[in-house]
């Protein structure tokens, strides 16, 4: 049997036992009535989760296809994008534009820094025919959160432009009101902030939305017309994951007892606690410091150690499981997962074990330096 590891990468992240254990539920049709009272529960809680009035959908697919999914919903040939270009997921965001036939206006930023209302909107003004805004909210590869973006979405409805937002790896971990912010179509997946295993994709969409989806040529299996025409009566088009709607539902009702003030603020606390224990171990977080994010902590490797010894110490000697870097930042980066059940416990040992495997590999650093900084943050009253 595999010895239970703490995994602490930006997804999958560890389930807690009562959403394993819905998994084992006995398998029900989805054309029943027990699957609709399913649907309708999830509808219910997936609306608390988005802050929003507006039509909720789940997808048996990755993140990466609920990101395709919204695209090809969105976007016909020939259409153009307005899309800012700060990390390796906005790349691939780029590409599903790309592919669908669209013209991407790319807006380039450098990775560890966000980008801004300003440019944006400067973009906004010179493309005149552009049909949509299209954001990562939270770049996981960089460690970076788009901070802007309630002032995006107002740039977005004051120029009747729709508003496509990719929150995979930071919806449930920080703020996101998408009626409040203006934001016509979310995605995000169930195996990071969720605390679910991987394998849905949840959107929401607005009304405005509906106008453009309407008019798109949309693709088969991610026809969101369809989605809405199944769920008039608590269905979905095609045979779903029962079992993981079932992870999902307890998922969700574990979000809602929580209250999600309560939950961002235990993410918050914790990623200051990671980023005052990387300082104090004298690392140096790779966002600049007002574009951090509280899910993703993305910080560079010490200079002449390698980010693989790093890793492989952590899980075979501590338990601990993080991530590496992704895309041009592979081998210059560590990435740890700050999202799902993360609390006290969770951080205080992912540091410990990163101090460990440092000293281990001939790091020179004060002992429990890391931890007595996190302690600190931990401990202060918010």
């Amino acid at each position: 049997m595999t010895e239970k590891k703490l995994i602490m990468v930006p997804g999958p992240t560890n389930v807690p036992d009562r959403v394993r254990r819905a998994m084992i539920k006995p398998m029900i049709s989805h054309r029943s009535s027990e699957f609709r009272k399913l649907y309708d529960s999830l509808t219910e809680n997936m609306r608390y989760l988005f802050q929003t009035q507006g039509d909720v959908y789940i997808l048996t697919v990755s993140g990466t296809g609920g990101v395709e999914c919204i695209i090809g919903n969105t976007v016909n040939p020939g259409d153009k994008i307005i899309i800012p270009v700060f990390g390796l997921f906005s790349e691939r965001m780029k590409e599903a534009i790309i592919r669908r036939g669209g013209e991407p206006i790319d807006l380039q930023f450098t990775w560890g820094t966000a980008p801004t209302a300003d440019r944006i909107k400067e973009a906004v003004e010179v493309e005149k025919d552009a049909k949509a805004i299209a954001i990562v909210y939270n770049e996981t590869s960089t460690g970076v959160t788009v901070r802007d973006l309630p002032e995006i979405g107002r740039i977005a409805k004051e120029n009747d432009l729709l508003l496509i937002v990719d929150a995979v790896s930071i919806l449930g971990g920080d703020e996101l009101p998408v009626d409040k912010w203006n934001i016509d179509i979310c995605v995000t997946a169930s195996q990071k902030c969720l605390a679910c295993p991987p394998g849905l994709a949840l959107f929401s969409i607005s009304e405005k939305a509906w106008e453009i989806i309407e008019e798109t040529q949309r693709p088969f299996y991610f026809d969101m017309a369809m989605m809405r025409s199944f769920s008039q009566k608590s269905e979905t088009p095609f045979t779903p994951a029962i079992p993981l709607f079932y992870a999902l539902d307890e998922a969700l009702k574990i979000i809602r007892e929580e209250g999600l003030k309560k939950r961002f603020n235990r993410h918050k606390i914790c990623s200051e606690a990671f980023y005052e224990a990387i300082e104090a171990i004298e690392l140096k977080p790779f966002p600049e410091e007002d574009a951090r994010s509280q899910t993703v902590i993305a910080f560079r490797r010490p200079e002449g150690i390698d980010g693989t010894a790093i890793r492989k110490i952590m899980k075979e000697k501590y338990n601990v499981v993080i991530a590496g870097g992704a895309g041009k930042l592979k081998r210059s980066t560590l990435r740890i997962g700050c999202m799902g059940t993360v609390s006290e416990t969770e951080t205080l040992l992912t540091i410990n074990a990163l101090e460990n495997a440092l000293k281990n590999l001939g790091y020179n650093i004060e002992s429990g330096s890391g931890i007595e900084a996190a302690r600190r943050r931990l401990c202060t009253e918010d």
